[in-house]
């Protein structure tokens, strides 16, 4: 059975005086509202909140909402400007811009040097791309020889040519730019020089493909007018407000970026308000491996966790696919404003249409004197709607004035919430109401709406679990957003999986932002990647977020190898000032630290011993796990979980080896310990996933592939750290 918990942040500590406080403001521009948040920097208690409606329809667009929330947080909370040492934002004007085809036409500039110029020509006018049905961006194309450097007067007059047949910006993509990018890169300088805007392909991806990744350069140029707009009147709003601050805007992959960067490369701000939710569930929530199921008012945003880190893929747009990579969120079209749907007294299904946008209440916030002798009946939302949603009206024969949802439902069944509780005389009036139309208890409709629910928010659960292939006994359904405590703890049961709900859920995209680490991703084609490019990659992903304002110290770099793809990627992470995970406010005792490992593992702090330690973090290790099928022993196990000082599960393996050891001599004893926990079978030899602990840090050196290049890459990540310094190897056994 699914057990019920409540994930909290570290506790608070005294802040001290209001004068020393340092505060972090984080922005969530949702759907319907957008929530402001204001966080202490040493504590992460939550210093104030505000909320205003999203201003879709303002000239300006969500950026007013934006300001006007930032400055209802200021003036309800006394911040003071001085105070404030991060504002961040995530934004949907991006995707907006592309859903609604409100976005520049783009003049094309392709370019080859000497090879290949009819494929390169073909390949770089790539036509009209779809954004939605019947939205499109317009391209128009030229072509230039570049084969003896790039001929400036040649190249501004085909700039002209394209102005002329209606281009407003424009993009430049050369070829083997990615081999050598001086020619594309100094032919955009030129048109900028003009003061056009302009995006050279290189500057956006560095992978093969000449259409792919002119796509993409398209994609980022025909959002730059309306995104500089938005983040010139943002900046100018913040400024005005005496803030110094950094202000930093939400990446679609779940990290931050300084606003400078934004109108270099606004496309990877798409999708950045679902990367929110998945922000705070791994900077605020801590989770380490779990489902996050961020709920909102008309829709569910599902995510995976799993080893710290969140699951990413290639972004699409119109069915093509970009150079650009998102977080893996699937959206259901269901929260907790979700509308219901019956047929000859039987519940048939839930969403997509919600309450808000129907112009519909809900009954569970309305007086019992409201809804009267209240009465089912059909109502059709719009007018492209089906005819069969539930809707509640207060006196029969009247047109519904209630929309009957899944907050309505959890009312009814009286599942304890802190977010969306009704009124009581309201609730058991809706409940006759139920009964005497569907001719049983009014609990036992509301139950049959959120197993609708938990059916289809299990759905992309069980896909991720597939498709990854994770141990749903290491994984925790974790629930954020306004609409959790209602349907998580049934899509868990569903599941069969432990479940939780994030403190302060309501306002957990807002505190996502707040807390995003500084990110990028570098990606190459390399199809059999040496020591060498892989150092070369992870140095140059370092350089990246440092670039953008990272504390040297918090920057940590997860290198990957897709054989594949035949590609090399290197995630650089960090915060902007020094300030890592490392625990600093609450410590646990070693009695709880053992528990929660035990817990995690589901055996008795018996069957539990500290395997190793450094100062952060502890390795905790069971003595053996008999796992049986028929009743026969089908093998011996020994789960590991590493444990942080504050009682966070960082870390959990099925079956691994551990092994103490120090900075100065982990790289020597890794290649010993990789063989002996090798396992081998008909495909061959398996080698382990590797981790190493070591002070605050796991260094993940799951993503690379062979023993010398997690070696290689070892000693780089261990340079930082004194020789004496205790380490601990974690080599999780491969099933062969």
């Amino acid at each position: 059975m699914a057990r019920t918990s409540r994930i909290s942040p570290r506790r608070s500590a005294a802040r001290g005086t209001a004068s020393r406080r340092r505060v972090k403001i984080g922005i969530d521009v949702g759907g319907t509202f957008t929530h402001a948040v204001a966080l202490d920097a040493a504590t992460l208690a939550l210093v104030g909140t505000a909320m205003v409606p999203t201003t879709h329809q303002a000239r300006s667009g969500v950026a007013e909402g934006v300001v006007r929330s930032m400055e209802k947080l200021l003036a309800s909370t006394k911040i003071r400007p001085a105070d404030v040492i991060l504002v961040a934002h995530s934004t949907t004007q991006a995707t907006n811009a592309l859903l609604e085809g409100d976005v520049a036409r783009v003049g094309i500039i392709g370019m080859s040097p000497g090879r290949d110029l009819w494929r390169a020509r073909h390949q770089s006018r790539v036509g009209a791309i779809e954004l939605a049905p019947g939205k499109f961006i317009r391209t128009y194309h030229r072509f230039l020889d570049s084969s003896d450097g790039v001929d400036g007067q040649r190249l501004l007059s085909l700039v002209d040519e394209l102005r002329g047949e209606g281009a407003e910006v424009f993009v430049v993509s050369e070829a083997y730019s990615i081999e050598d990018p001086a020619r594309e890169r100094k032919a955009a300088e030129l048109i900028r020089s003009r003061g056009d805007l302009v995006t050279a392909a290189s500057e956006i991806s560095e992978l093969y493909g000449l259409r792919v990744r002119t796509r993409t350069a398209v994609i980022n140029a025909c959002m730059l007018p309306k995104m500089l707009e938005t983040a010139n009147l943002t900046e100018r709003s913040v400024r005005r407000m005496k803030i110094g601050a950094p202000l930093m805007i939400m990446r679609s992959d779940g990290g931050i970026m300084t606003i400078d960067e934004m109108r270099r490369r606004p496309i990877l701000t798409m999708l950045s308000g679902p990367a929110a939710g998945v922000a705070a569930a791994l900077m605020f929530v801590r989770i380490s491996d779990g489902l996050f199921f961020e709920v909102g008012g008309t829709s569910t945003d599902v995510s995976i966790i799993r080893n710290g880190r969140p699951m990413v893929r290639s972004a699409e747009v119109g069915g093509h696919k970009l150079y650009v990579r998102t977080l893996d969120i699937r959206t259901v079209g269901i929260g907790g404003g979700s509308m219901v749907r019956s047929k000859h007294q039987r519940i048939v299904d839930v969403g997509p249409r919600s309450a808000h946008i129907a112009g519909l209440r809900y009954p569970s916030f309305a007086t019992e004197q409201e809804l009267g002798d209240s009465a089912c009946a059909d109502v059709q939302p719009l007018p492209s709607d089906p005819p069969d949603y539930v809707g509640i009206s207060s006196t029969a024969g009247q047109r519904p004035e209630f929309a009957l949802t899944v907050t309505d439902a959890a009312n009814v069944l009286r599942i304890p919430t802190s977010y969306a509780r009704g009124n009581a005389g309201a609730i058991g009036a809706l409940g006759r109401a139920l009964a005497a139309t569907f001719r049983r208890a009014g609990d036992a409709v509301a139950q049959e709406i959120l197993e609708i629910v938990a059916g289809k928010l299990a759905e992309p659960a069980q896909q991720f679990i597939r498709e990854y292939r994770v141990d749903p006994a290491l994984f925790v359904c974790v629930g954020g957003g306004g609409g959790a405590e209602t349907v998580v703890p049934a899509v868990a049961r569903r599941l069969g999986m432990q479940h939780a709900i994030a403190k302060n859920a309501e306002v957990i995209s807002a505190i996502g932002v707040a807390l995003g680490m500084i990110r990028d991703t570098i990606e190459r084609n390399i199809a059999q990647p040496t020591a060498a490019d892989i150092l070369r990659i992870r140095t140059d992903a370092e350089a990246s977020v440092a670039r953008m304002g990272a504390s040297p110290e918090s920057i940590e770099v997860f290198v990957e190898v897709d054989a594949r793809q035949r590609k090399l990627m290197a995630t650089a992470t960090g915060v902007p000032e020094l300030r890592t995970r490392m625990p600093s406010v609450r410590t646990v005792s070693a009695e709880e630290i053992l528990r929660t490992a035990a817990e995690s593992c589901r055996v008795a702090p018996a069957e539990c011993r500290v395997a190793a330690r450094t100062e952060f973090l502890t390795v905790i290790q069971v003595a053996a796990v008999r796992s049986r099928f028929l009743g026969l022993l089908r093998s011996v196990v020994r789960p590991v979980r590493v444990v942080d000082r504050e009682g966070i599960v960082r870390l959990k393996c099925g079956h691994a080896d551990v092994h103490a050891s120090t900075a100065g001599q982990a790289v020597t004893d890794l290649g010993r310990f990789i063989d002996e926990a090798t396992t081998y079978g008909d495909a061959g030899g398996l080698e382990p996933d590797v981790y190493i602990i070591v002070h605050h840090r796991i260094i993940d050196l799951t993503g690379l592939m062979g023993k010398e290049q997690m070696l290689s890459l070892l000693r780089t990540e261990l340079e930082r750290f004194a020789p004496q310094e205790p380490a601990v190897v974690v080599l999780s056994r491969k099933q062969a």
